[in-house]
């Protein structure tokens, strides 16, 4: 009997690491997102830029304490080429968002996944904070789920600007 649980454990275990390797993207998703403020942008487009993407929700504690370290990510880096653009959840109410980011006078682009199509292009992020860093080449070098390390993504970032 010991043997019959152990075993379906590790085919259960195989399922899930299947099924995570296959929602792992090694490529931005060719995506174009309208934000809060009407600004279009093109994920393609920015292409020669290293790029956070992160996924919030304004309910998320975790979210909304990075944001101060987002906002410090921008103010130090986007005159060097660095974009961030922060994607709410789609069951995030619009309003919520809208507020909160004008609470906290974000500064970089926000944009709804009222759809959830973002979070399904980025391999079908369920959880929040998700982020996403992506090389000037388009590739996604980095990715974490939860809280982000400020000091390890800095040092990212700076790689990325260095080239």
């Amino acid at each position: 009997m010991k043997k019959i649980v152990w075993l379906a454990g590790i085919l259960l275990l195989a399922v899930a690491l299947t099924y995570l390797k296959l929602h792992i993207l090694d490529q931005v998703p060719n995506i174009n997102v309208t934000t809060i403020t009407g600004q279009h942008i093109d994920l393609q487009q920015l292409r020669g830029k290293p790029v956070l993407v992160t996924f919030w929700a304004t309910d998320c504690v975790s979210c909304v304490q990075e944001i101060p370290d987002l906002v410090g990510l921008y103010n130090r880096y986007h005159s060097q080429g660095f974009e961030l653009i922060a994607i709410a959840m789609a069951y995030d109410p619009p309003n919520h968002v809208v507020e909160l980011s004008h609470a906290m006078q974000l500064p970089y682009p926000i944009t709804l996944d009222i759809t959830g199509e973002y979070a399904l292009a980025f391999g079908q992020v369920k959880l929040t904070p998700t982020t996403f860093l992506i090389a000037p080449d388009g590739s996604i070098v980095w990715q974490q789920t939860g809280k982000f390390a400020l000091a390890d993504l800095q040092t990212r970032i700076e790689s990325l600007l260095k080239g």
